[in-house]
């Protein structure tokens, strides 16, 4: 999900804070490479919420420090909400002491939650998707190549951390202590805070992720992520004092829930998962593919429309056929990213693809693999093999669904009942030690091209 809204001048002065506090959710239980992530890191919703979190004072791990002075007093009591937040009954007014609970939060704050305490605002993701970066997290090739493993560039980044610094043998992402990013907790920017993911705070304190399900999925469901793993959200709003219609129906207004299902129909909010899961999502494969044209046939845009990637599936559902492609086979599965990206590219800028958005406001490539031949560019990138130094997302894909078991889909238009353990696949031949082997006395640190 991405949204829209203006950068302020108030980001010039930061005020942190060092104290950790994890978030408490209600009663209820159930509440990209960094080239990937580069068109989507100034997203403008998450810099109209940095303005309110930074003018009032850096938030750490679910605590908020109001930055007190004159900038915070000019907020006043609704300071720091992008639309109107609204906090449950019995939360007092900033300035007070750090709140800790996500029934509390406000818009901008960041909370420290854990990955089974999230609810998805959608109900399928693109497979193959999570299958690259499953693939990647598993390999070697990346400290092969002199650099860290990309599972903790990624969680880094996610945290609002950058990228990863330094990482010993034997890290794990369930133990943040044992790596460290180049961004310390309670020194973040608002660049690396705009690449946080997004999270809404629903009746009961409910916590339901409106950007970043792929990625953190990918977290869930790699060997050292699980359930448990913590991982730090920028809230978008609190919703938690709405009833559960008026939620929704807010929601709805502001296009962060999709209820479309992997075949585009129209499902209820109610058919939503409740989890985060493989087993729990549908595979939309037009939304993988969709993944896999990025920096080939559209650049998400600055001001980019909520859930993009479904936007450009549902217009490609007309135009490219994936059962005329063997998705199994890596030339047949490039071929057809090259037809959907090229469609992409082709069509005229003021083409309506979806919801009333043109191609242009949708990140249309005036030029294919950016004027680049088919073995160069973003397209070469991906048609590398598995057996290159530096192979392709889709062959990481493509050996990671060859090696792992099939995930069993949840009904048509249901969630399913109950969740299986995180899907590990067989290792490739090319796989990393374990990931709780003994560390060295010393960190060895970042190495750099």
């Amino acid at each position: 999900m991405t949204g829209s809204g203006p950068r302020s001048a108030a980001t010039a002065t930061i005020t942190t804070a060092t104290t950790v506090t994890t978030a408490a959710v209600g009663a209820d239980p159930g509440i990209r490479t960094h080239s990937e992530a580069r068109a989507h890191r100034f997203r403008p919703l998450a810099r109209r919420l940095l303005v309110g979190a930074i003018a009032l004072g850096s938030v750490a791990f679910g605590s908020v420090f109001p930055a007190g002075g004159a900038t915070a007093a000019a907020y006043g009591p609704t300071r720091g909400t992008a639309h109107g937040s609204s906090q449950a009954p019995g939360c007092s007014p900033r300035p007070g002491p750090a709140v800790a609970s996500a029934r509390c939060a406000r818009a901008g704050d960041l909370l420290d939650v854990t990955l089974d305490q999230l609810r998805p605002t959608q109900p399928s993701v693109g497979f193959d998707q999570i299958y690259y970066k499953l693939g990647r997290y598993g390999s070697t090739k990346d400290e092969q190549a002199g650099n860290v493993n990309k599972r903790f560039d990624d969680w880094c980044e996610t945290n609002g951390q950058e990228e990863a610094a330094s990482v010993p043998p034997g890290a794990s992402l369930s133990d943040p202590a044992s790596f460290r990013c180049t961004v310390a907790v309670g020194e973040e920017t608002d660049e690396t805070r705009a690449a946080m993911k997004t999270v809404v705070v629903g009746p009961g304190g409910a916590l339901y992720l409106t950007d970043g399900h792929h990625t953190l999925t990918s977290f869930l469901e790699t060997p050292d992520g699980g359930p448990g793993l913590h991982i730090r959200l920028l809230v978008a709003d609190n919703l938690s004092a709405l009833t559960p219609d008026a939620f929704w129906r807010t929601m709805r207004e502001r296009k962060w829930v999709w209820l479309r299902d992997e075949n585009d129909r129209p499902i209820t909010t109610d058919q939503l998962p409740r989890r985060l899961g493989l087993a729990r999502f549908h595979d939309d494969r037009y939304r993988g593919l969709v993944y896999f044209t990025r920096d080939i046939g559209y650049q998400a845009p600055d001001d980019a429309a909520e859930y993009l990637e479904f936007l450009w599936g549902t217009w490609l559902r007309g135009r490219v056929d994936l059962k005329a492609y063997d998705l199994t086979d890596h030339a047949s599965y490039l071929s057809a990213v090259r037809a959907a990206s090229e469609e992409m590219s082709g069509t005229d800028g003021d083409t309506v693809i979806a919801d009333g958005r043109t191609a242009d406001e949708l990140g249309r490539m005036a030029e294919w693999n950016a004027g680049k031949k088919p073995t160069g560019g973003e397209f070469g990138k991906l048609s590398a093999p598995l057996t290159d130094a530096k192979p392709g997302k889709l062959a990481y894909a493509l050996d990671y669904r060859n090696r792992v078991p099939a995930v069993r889909p949840p009904r048509p238009g249901r969630p399913p009942a109950h969740a299986r353990p995180p899907v590990h696949a067989r290792p490739p031949a090319h796989a990393r030690p374990p990931v709780h082997a003994a560390p060295p006395a010393h960190a060895v640190p970042r190495a750099h091209a």
